[in-house]
């Protein structure tokens, strides 16, 4: 009898996709299903391989330009891959996936959406509703589901559902580096108070106001405050004459790009997310294994991750941020430990890849495709 198998059909391999990827693979650990991971684009990579977490990947290899219009090829090779085995269902990451698999083959598809947006076009609109009886789709966030629910507003709600985004909690925190060796790496004084933000200086991460908040609270921190930024990106200039205009540059450190930087976020005392609408918040989740307190803006899926009121602030209000790096600057070091593990707790509950499994076996969507006899 021939195995069961789940296909994973992903756009892409860089930045956090591989690890989305696995996110989707070890759901069917100890299942009676394997798992095919097929990359869209992005060159084959062993590192990659390896961390897809799947018993085969497949990389198609398409440069991005490959792939636009019809993306006939894509499909006939889609349908190569399915040929002679037995899959059960399609999980596509993104809209370019989706629509292929939906186009190439008869199997319900799972729609994963990591970002906002995708059904404002009327084109997409009318392709949900065409292949609406064996199209799910997934939101990684509720900001993203409700973005979805919107528009296409016509779709029942079991059929457009959310599962967050997760990591694998206790691989994570083995692989953060003590305090000290976190500073080292990074370059910091062991005294200082470290405020970390980490992401692409882009108008989204919205690093600005960052500064701003930072600079308005620096009076009433302590004298050893930074605020550090790993990432690199089109406002590396600006934000340095920003941090130069504010009188904060020697306050101020940017990292650029750091390899696997999460290992090194327990350098910071408080991690700050200023994004405007980020989809879901990875690096929280990743900042909070690590041992560190999060404040972020309270819009897009950003409070969903944090959970708590008291650990947001109004988009793009540097005032209310400069209030909130202040109370984590004073806060005593037994109400740290309480926020600290406040957030511990909450990631084993809501996001872990244990409590993600539950959640993506009992939505109806998931039940009803895996029902079915994976006919073609």
């Amino acid at each position: 009898m021939a195995e069961r198998r789940i296909l994973q059909f992903c756009h892409c391999h860089y930045g956090p996709f591989g690890d989305v990827a696995r996110q989707y693979a070890v759901l069917f650990k100890d299942s009676p299903y394997k798992v095919t991971t097929v990359y869209l684009t992005d060159p084959p990579s062993d590192e990659v391989t390896e961390l897809s977490a799947s018993d085969e990947v497949i990389y198609l290899d398409y440069d991005g330009a490959d792939v636009r219009g019809l993306k006939l090829d894509a499909m006939r090779r889609l349908r190569g891959i399915i040929a002679g085995r037995d899959f059960a269902m399609i999980l596509a990451h993104r809209f370019k996936p989706i629509h292929i698999s939906c186009w190439a083959t008869d199997l319900p598809v799972i729609g994963v959406h990591h970002a906002f947006g995708d059904y404002e076009r009327l084109t997409h609109k009318l392709f949900a509703r065409w292949f609406g009886k064996r199209l799910g789709l997934l939101g990684v966030s509720d900001a993203i589901r409700d973005d979805i629910r919107r528009g296409v507003p016509s779709w029942p709600a079991d059929r457009i559902e959310t599962l967050h985004n997760r990591i694998d909690v206790d691989a994570v925190r083995a692989e953060v580096l003590p305090r000290a060796a976190a500073r080292e790496l990074l370059g910091l004084p062991q005294d200082a108070f470290v405020v970390g933000n980490v992401g692409r200086l882009h108008p989204d991460k919205d690093q600005a106001t960052l500064l701003r908040g930072f600079a308005r609270a620096l009076p009433e921190l302590p004298a050893s405050a930074l605020l550090v930024i790993l990432g690199k990106g089109r406002l590396e200039k600006s934000l340095h004459a920003l941090a130069d205009e504010l009188g904060i540059a020697a306050r101020v450190r940017f990292l650029g790009q750091v390899p696997n930087a999460r290992r090194a976020f327990s350098a910071f005392d408080l991690f700050a997310l200023s994004s405007d609408h980020e989809p879901f918040g990875m690096v929280l989740l990743e900042a909070m294994a690590a041992g560190v307190p999060v404040i972020a803006t309270d819009c897009g899926g950003a409070p969903e991750v944090v959970g708590h009121a008291d650990a947001l602030f109004p988009l793009r209000d540097a005032e209310a941020l400069a209030g909130l790096l202040v109370t984590h600057a004073r806060m005593p070091l037994a109400e740290r430990a309480i926020f600290v593990e406040r957030g511990l707790a909450r990631l084993y509950v809501e996001f872990s890849d244990e409590a993600a499994r539950r959640r993506f076996f009992a939505l109806p969507m998931v039940r009803a495709a895996l029902g079915e006899t994976g006919a073609r």
